[in-house]
């Protein structure tokens, strides 16, 4: 009887434990529904949401911010994306580091750092990766959601076994939550869908010029620190090379396949006919050769696997011991933005985008990310 009753009491304490830590568990990962604040600079103009574009968005997580900087003289129409992926942090960082930095001159701006927000809403199952990574600003850490390369399933289920995407191109199930592979979107199609949708319908009425889209990938993935452009953008995107590498970004070219459908450098050009842009950056963190996931391997990007990988030959970028920091993949997107701008304004001059106040690439990596990023949201 004694035993029975022991073993009713372990069996009790062990629920009791179980629940407490679901609880717990459970009350971090609501945290990721919360976007961290963004400060925008004195320049803006206007904050837009994507479904004032594609109303179906409105009270749903495929809804996002769009800030707008719009300049005093005429020119032209420019988008910025980042966080189509969100656990690709360039993308979002960089974003965030214009908003709450420059001011229109010519030409008008429109960024979206959380291209698709419900994607920040989770993280990839198995991967172990952190919730938040920690970026060091004078006034204390200033912390960004790490998010999952796709659409939250919680706000799209199930997957099909196969994925026909508008563009008719034939994917895996789960890209049907890969916003990157549903261009040109459906209005009346899935949640990333309709995102893509929305975008298309920003292209079209704010009749967007040139579109950038900000990403990163594995250092051992074979199209890095690139430049992937529509054949329309050609001349524009050799322009933005030669003034990259005279500042000495190790930079290469890459075509759109015109067979690949459904991604953002094929159908913003074959669509709605702007000069359509991907920039790719290396990020140890996003790779299969990379050691403990941390905070700090997304920041500092140092990682002894990768190291002795590139030792080994198996990259295609250099990667040392130094890792190739934040910093440095931000200041990347950064030059590459100041480049192309300043190739479009030779090739197109009515079409010219300028801003004042972009932090200078260089003093990025020198000075950190902090020193042009607003102070943490003090609490309380």
């Amino acid at each position: 009887m004694n035993r029975i009753k022991a073993s009713e009491l372990s069996a009790a304490l062990f629920l009791i434990l179980t629940g407490i830590l679901c609880f717990i568990s459970g009350r971090s990962f609501q945290t990721m529904h919360r976007p961290e604040p963004v400060f925008p600079s004195a320049g803006l103009t206007a904050t837009h949401r994507l479904s004032d574009y594609f109303p179906p968005l409105k009270n749903t997580h495929g809804d996002t911010e769009v800030y707008i900087f719009r300049g005093t003289e005429e020119g032209g129409n420019l988008l910025v994306l980042g966080g189509t992926h969100p656990n690709e942090p360039a993308g979002l960082v960089s974003s965030v580091l214009l908003i709450e930095n420059i001011r229109g001159k010519r030409g008008n701006v429109f960024i979206v750092p959380r291209a698709n927000a419900s994607g920040f809403t989770h993280s990839d199952p198995q991967e172990g990766n952190p919730q938040r990574f920690a970026v060091p600003t004078p006034s204390g850490p200033r912390l960004f959601r790490l998010g999952s390369r796709l659409t939250n399933p919680v706000d799209q289920w199930p997957d099909p076994a196969i994925y026909i995407n508008p563009a008719r191109q034939k994917l895996s199930g789960n890209e049907v939550r890969n916003l990157n592979r549903c261009y040109p979107g459906r209005a009346d199609g899935f949640l990333t869908e309709k995102m893509a949708f929305g975008i298309m319908e920003l292209i079209r009425r704010e009749r967007i010029d040139i579109g950038i889209d900000l990403h990163e990938s594995a250092p051992e993935y074979p199209v890095i620190n690139a430049i992937v452009f529509h054949e329309n953008s050609s001349e524009l995107a050799a322009l933005a090379l030669l003034e990259l590498q005279a500042e000495g970004f190790d930079i290469r070219l890459e075509a759109s396949p015109v067979n690949l459908h459904g991604l953002s450098h094929r159908e913003w050009g074959d669509h709605a006919g702007i000069k359509a842009i991907l920039l790719e950056t290396p990020n140890a963190s996003h790779g299969r050769l990379k050691g403990k996931p941390s905070s700090s391997l997304i920041v500092d990007g140092k990682d002894k696997f990768y190291a002795k990988a590139s030792r080994l030959g198996w990259l295609f970028v250099p990667y040392g011991e130094e890792g190739i920091p934040l910093a440095l993949r931000v200041a990347r997107h950064l030059a590459a933005l100041k480049a192309l701008l300043g190739g479009l304004a030779e090739l197109e001059p009515e079409k010219a985008v300028e801003v004042e106040g972009m932090p200078p690439p260089a003093e990025v990596q020198k000075k950190g990310l902090g020193a042009f990023l607003h102070p943490p949201q003090k609490s309380g």
